[in-house]
């Protein structure tokens, strides 16, 4: 993989920092049009399950974004979700999603 710039490795640690913080499968972090990170984990409740990614770019857009620069999931499953590149492409049409192990190391751009 190619060396990461300064603010996606950013996205990666904060993805990283929130899994951390709280137990949860997967952290993810999207930086919109301005430059704001907002970093979210999957939550998984009997009456709502959504993935990290999803709620990152809920926030994101519930902020007052209008676009995404990039995104980024922590997640040991190996892989993006589609459905979950789907809701960043929503907002972001050329967005990266980067894709890390629960080590921080990126496995994939999306």
């Amino acid at each position: 993989m190619s060396e990461l710039n300064a603010e996606d490795a950013k996205i990666i640690t904060l993805a990283r920092s929130a899994r951390a913080r709280t137990g949860a499968a997967e952290g993810a972090a999207v930086r919109d049009e301005t430059g704001r990170t907002y970093s979210a984990t999957s939550v998984d409740l009997p009456s709502l399950k959504l993935s990290a990614l999803k709620v990152a770019v809920a926030m994101a857009v519930s902020s007052g974004a209008e676009d995404l620069e990039a995104a980024a999931v922590v997640t040991a499953a190996g892989g993006a979700d589609p459905a979950d590149v789907s809701a960043v492409r929503d907002l972001g049409a050329k967005a990266p999603v980067l894709v890390a192990g629960p080590d921080g190391t990126l496995q994939t751009t999306v």
